[in-house]
């Protein structure tokens, strides 16, 4: 398990939709991960819909600011359903399955099997993707930006 496991899964749970497990966890991810408390305080004193509505705008209105790895390299072609595939394989390998109705190239979904296993290869591999990410959401201006600071800072 790499040294970053605990960050990696932290950011996971940061990725994902805040709902009221989200909102739960702050206080572990805040001593948990050091790296992340500029986003986790933040997300501590922002009203529970007020950080739901910014999620919805920052990631689920456009592709602008996608958390599925493979639109960045591959957009939305042919080539993208070969790099799903190869996405779950990784997982199947590491005696993982994805379940739910996410895509096994969504950012928190790998970066819990990084967490999980140490394979960082998805994230490495995926690296170009993840900065223009991280540059596009600070552009924006939202502190989701400094949790993929935190997540590029180990790749």
């Amino acid at each position: 398990m790499p040294s970053d496991a605990v960050l990696y899964q932290a950011a996971a749970l940061c990725l994902t939709y805040p709902d009221d497990d989200f909102r739960a966890r702050l206080p572990l991810l805040r001593e948990a991960a050091p790296q992340l408390r500029e986003f986790v305080d933040h997300a501590a004193v922002t009203p529970a819909q007020e950080l739901a509505a910014h999620y919805v705008r920052v990631f689920d209105v456009t592709d602008r600011h996608s958390l599925h790895l493979s639109r960045w390299q591959d957009g939305d072609t042919r080539r993208r359903g070969m790099s799903l595939v190869r996405f779950q394989e990784v997982y199947r390998a590491a005696g993982l399955e994805l379940t739910g109705e996410e895509l096994p190239d969504f950012l928190p979904a790998v970066l819990e099997l990084a967490a999980r296993t140490g394979d960082l290869g998805l994230l490495t591999g995926h690296r170009d993707g993840l900065e223009h990410l991280r540059s596009r959401l600070t552009d924006l201006g939202t502190p989701y930006a400094t949790v993929l600071d935190a997540v590029c800072a180990t790749l």
